[in-house]
């Protein structure tokens, strides 16, 4: 792994997906809709956590949970390489109950970052084997492997770490986004949903989520889009449905919040679908 970007990749998983990545890009506070782990290849990061600020370096471990605000700042100008899994909530919590960690409500399960270089070498080990091209009966092998790898990361490092729920009032705001993303909306109609201010209504996304009410939306229309892809729709009926104003507003957000574009991950799903 060599050229600057970031390279989804189809998986032999349903539920799994596969970032690869070599940046010396900043990101801005994000989150995402699944569990992620992964392996640093080369270089270093601090980025912001559900624990505070982190540094990562070769061969650490580095995870995020769903819906948990965090960021990314290289440590040189070289930049860090890295191999992402993200594995949809549903499928973590078969795993979780499969091994007796029933999760209920909203926690944080991974840590962000870990020194185990054995698991470390699993990990690697699984990404190229939901990734490889094609192999006859990889998708029996990956499933063996990932529900290896989960159950040692679960049992050697997992912590469930309870988050509250957020406030009602912000809670209404999040589930007037959540149910159309697509929608036009202005700061005063969610100020209204809540019974607050707008000025309350900013405050308390950024204290509660950690994001503004356009950034969370932006997030949630990326998602919708992303969700619409994966089910074959052109890209620019996915960018109309999801709220973008165009294609090309899309391929911005996309490259901006996941550092590959819409083209790049349908190209991931088809070749799934092509298995």
């Amino acid at each position: 792994m060599s050229a600057e970007g970031f390279h989804p990749h189809r998986s032999a998983l349903p539920g799994w997906e596969a970032v690869s990545a070599v940046s010396t890009r900043a990101f801005d506070r994000h989150s995402h809709d699944a569990y992620g782990f992964g392996v640093i290849e080369r270089g270093a990061q601090r980025s912001l956590s559900g624990r505070g600020v982190v540094e990562a370096g070769p061969g650490d471990l580095i995870m995020v949970n769903p819906g948990e605000v965090h960021d990314g700042l290289p440590l040189d100008d070289g930049g860090r390489a890295w191999h992402m899994l993200y594995v949809e909530p549903q499928r973590m919590a078969q795993v979780l109950d499969e091994l007796g960690m029933p999760c209920g409500g909203s926690g944080e399960w991974l840590p962000p970052v870990v020194r185990d270089p054995a698991l470390a070498g699993d990990v690697v080990r699984l990404f190229r084997t939901l990734t490889a091209p094609s192999p006859g009966g990889d998708a029996l092998q990956g499933e063996g492997l990932g529900l290896a790898t989960l159950s040692a990361l679960l049992r050697r490092h997992a912590g469930l770490r309870l988050q509250p729920e957020p406030p009602a009032s912000i809670v209404r705001c999040r589930q007037r986004i959540d149910d159309n993303p697509a929608a036009a909306l202005s700061l005063a109609e969610l100020a209204a949903e809540a019974g607050l201010s707008r000025f309350q209504v900013l405050r308390g996304f950024a204290r509660e989520l950690g994001l503004t009410p356009n950034a969370y939306r932006m997030q949630r229309r990326i998602a919708c889009a992303r969700g619409l892809i994966g089910r074959g729709l052109p890209l620019a009926e996915a960018a109309a449905a999801a709220g973008f104003a165009d294609q090309s507003h899309m391929t911005r957000a996309f490259v901006r919040h996941l550092g590959y574009t819409p083209g790049a991950y349908a190209a991931a799903c088809n070749r799934v679908q092509d298995r």
